[in-house]
């Protein structure tokens, strides 16, 4: 019976650690768009990397917490400035592919796009990496790659 049990155990633990990332990337999208950097900040783990691949082929690497927050800031003063914005972002993803491994991590892929007042902003993908830190998922890493943007655009991020 004991190999029976480790399949349900494991089985138990992928179904609870599927969810769980889930619900951090819906917390990343929902902090992100309500401005609540403190709060999206804590999602990710002291030593995550983020990156950032724009349309013209450009690309971004934040090492670290504090590297990680300069993005954010940037992207909230540049919506504060830009009056053409308007007053709101709204992110949604799909198709959220994860694949749990060994030693409590995993990764995910998964599409987003980006509402604005104007309509569809941009969209893409993200590739994550994903571990448990004080028992809780956090991003580890994170890509975000941009795969359009509207003409009327106004996020190339």
């Amino acid at each position: 019976m004991a190999p029976r049990e480790t399949a349900n155990s494991t089985a138990l633990f992928a179904t609870i650690a599927r969810d769980a990332i889930r619900d951090l990337v819906a917390r990343y999208n929902s902090f992100g768009d309500a401005g609540r950097f403190e709060q999206l900040l804590q999602l990710f783990g002291a030593d995550a990397v983020m990156e950032t691949y724009t349309l013209d082929g450009s690309s971004s690497r934040y090492d670290g917490i504090e590297a990680i927050a300069t993005l954010f800031l940037g992207a909230q003063e540049r919506f504060r400035s830009e009056p053409t914005i308007g007053g709101y972002i709204r992110h949604f993803t799909s198709t959220h592919q994860i694949d749990i491994l060994p030693e409590s991590c995993a990764t995910g892929r998964l599409y987003f796009a980006v509402l604005a007042p104007h309509g569809l902003d941009h969209w893409g993908r993200y590739v994550d990496r994903y571990s448990v830190v004080d028992d809780e998922w956090r991003f580890s890493e994170r890509k975000v790659y941009v795969e359009g943007s509207s003409p009327s655009g106004t996020f190339e991020d």
